[in-house]
């Protein structure tokens, strides 16, 4: 067997935040997007298309070209890109479809789980008040936000035999050279590394980049660590996974931000030093310096 992808999966450190809007429950309460598990609790989450897009913010604020948007031809008909997988990075790793005459469809390489938060929402609500109109005779509009604090798991995949190539009715007339393939993929780990959402920042400023991970450069396409990763932290077991998984990894890393997470227990990288260890994975992957 062999490499064809890299999976990761991280934890993020929120303190007060109100990630993603779900639909209102009443006009003046802004909720957030939850799940409820077997015993009733309540768990918010970012859900993967937030994540995506986010990425996607990330890299055009980094410079990449991306992708046009465009509205479907009819009401309900969903938004399309330039579907040009050669000339955009957006396109390339996170997929497209067109189906206004023969249909044009690029399944992401890039797969993204939802940023799921360990605890159970409490209830907590901010209280706001919005007095812009007071002074035309208006009365101010008082409202609530729910909002969350705790630790968020999330996972990546990235396939690395995918990413730059595909077939005609994926949008490629021909493969990118392999500069280009370690090129976007690492241009992809910078944004992830610098993750954040960009709802409610104005007024509840999250940082939901990876503050710990787990990574492997796999032989086969799973995300070996969708649900191992906890909080704490214990590396011991997380090395289990490592040795249930060793016929299907070639290389895997533990990396960790200890002023964030000073409980961590065991040994593990620091962050610079992990996503430097996975941008060498990419590198030696296409064969590139």
């Amino acid at each position: 067997m062999k490499v064809n992808s890299i999976t990761i999966t991280y934890l993020s450190k929120v303190n007060f935040a109100s990630l993603n809007g779900s639909d209102s429950e009443a006009d003046n309460i802004n909720s957030i997007k939850k799940i409820t598990l077997e015993n009733n609790d309540e768990i918010p989450y970012v859900s993967s298309q937030a994540i995506r897009r986010a990425l996607r913010d990330q890299l055009e604020s980094f410079g990449y070209p991306i992708s046009n948007v465009t509205p479907g031809e009819k009401d309900k008909s969903p938004a399309i890109t330039e579907c040009n997988p050669e000339k955009y990075i957006d396109d390339d790793l996170f997929g497209f479809m067109n189906a206004k005459q023969e249909t044009i469809k690029r399944t992401s390489p890039v797969r993204v789980e939802s940023l799921v938060a360990l605890s159970e929402y409490k209830g907590d609500l901010d209280f706001g008040t919005n007095y812009m109109g007071v002074d035309k005779g208006g009365n101010p509009n008082i409202y609530e936000t729910e909002i969350h604090s705790g630790i968020y798991r999330g996972t990546i995949l990235i396939e690395l035999d995918r990413a730059g190539k595909g077939t005609e009715s994926e949008g490629f007339k021909k493969e990118l050279p392999n500069e280009e393939k370690a090129k976007r993929v690492i241009a992809f780990l910078d944004a992830f590394q610098n993750l954040w959402s960009s709802g409610r920042q104005t007024r509840f400023l999250a940082d939901i980049s990876p503050k710990f991970f787990a990574a492997a450069l796999m032989k086969a396409k799973n995300p070996i660590f969708l649900e191992a990763v906890n909080y704490p932290v214990k590396i011991n077991s997380l090395n289990t996974v490592i040795n249930d998984y060793s016929d299907f990894i070639n290389a895997y890393i533990f990396a960790g931000q200890k002023a964030v997470f000073n409980d961590i227990e065991g040994n593990c990288l620091t962050l610079k030093e992990g996503f430097e260890t996975i941008k060498k994975w990419v590198r030696e992957y296409y064969g590139v310096a």
